[in-house]
């Protein structure tokens, strides 16, 4: 069991990352903006940016509560405690999300502030059609695969480098341009600018990156088996190797964070101060 003080730091460590994500992800898309007129290279500047401060901010904040920065990976690591793995009780997803949220909108009114224009202007960017909402489903969902993939096969130190590797793809390949963050799309719809999102976008966006955890989900199920079944084949195929095989396995939870007109998400393993925040996989967005 967490006590009350390890969850403040670790809640304070998801407010903070899940802000410093935004100022990355919305403080380059208004720079890139102002510096060309071309949408492609700005987006180019706003992918690279994104995923590099996201892969740095995870670095930073995983060991200290996982940086999930993402409620979509909160809610995975939740998940992984209830079907017996590890993870987070209730109340700690809970409040992960509460200060996911909160950073999320006060990186955005930073980053507004910080480039000279009025902080916590709602965006004018209406991104709605089946086909942006499809999108978001599919960049969620390899989001969480990427996360719960290499936790399960033993590889969850290439999760933060993976996650960032992702964002930066799904900002191109998706119709969305990858938000695959609730805390994240709710942040950037206060910022009229390259990344935003106009609040009426928001409802659909959301349930499309829950619809898309789930499915990631129930892929990594598919694909790894379950969290236990997956360390204890894992552990079985390295000591096939030889009696001198030694095999080590991370804990990490989940980490998320946003990017470009993108969400990303990353995995870090958390301090042995607390009880793990989450199962054996992380990501960022």
């Amino acid at each position: 069991m967490t006590n009350s003080a390890s969850l403040s730091r670790r809640a304070t460590a998801e407010l903070v990352g899940t802000a410093a994500l935004l100022v990355v992800v919305i403080g380059s898309g208004i720079q890139a903006a102002a510096l060309t007129s071309d949408t492609g290279v700005a987006l180019v500047a706003n992918s690279l940016a994104s995923a590099i401060g996201l892969g740095l901010i995870i670095t930073l904040f995983g060991p200290l509560s996982g940086a999930h920065l993402n409620p979509v990976v909160t809610l995975t690591a939740w998940w992984g405690r209830r079907t017996g793995g590890e993870g987070l009780e209730g109340r700690e997803a809970l409040v992960y999300v509460a200060a996911q949220t909160a950073g999320a909108i006060a990186g955005a009114v930073l980053a507004e502030a910080m480039f000279g224009r009025l902080p916590g202007a709602f965006s004018t960017q209406v991104r709605d059609g089946g086909h942006l909402l499809v999108g978001e489903v599919v960049a969620t969902a390899g989001l969480v695969l990427v996360i719960q993939g290499l936790g399960r096969i033993g590889r969850a130190k290439l999760i933060p480098a993976a996650v960032a590797a992702y964002i930066a793809a799904a900002i191109w390949f998706t119709s969305s341009g990858s938000f695959a963050n609730p805390a994240g799309t709710i942040g950037r719809s206060f910022s009229d600018s390259f990344t935003g999102i106009a609040p009426q976008s928001l409802p659909g966006f959301v349930a499309a990156q829950l619809v898309g955890g789930i499915l990631g989900l129930v892929l990594a199920a598919i694909l790894y088996g379950n969290t236990r079944r997956a360390a204890a084949e894992t552990a079985g195929a390295t000591d096939a190797t030889g009696p001198a095989t030694t095999t080590a396995t991370t804990t990490a939870t989940p980490v998320t964070a946003t990017a470009g007109p993108a969400t990303l998400t990353a995995t870090i393993s958390p301090v042995a101060e607390t009880t793990t925040p989450g199962p054996a996989y992380q990501a960022v967005g």
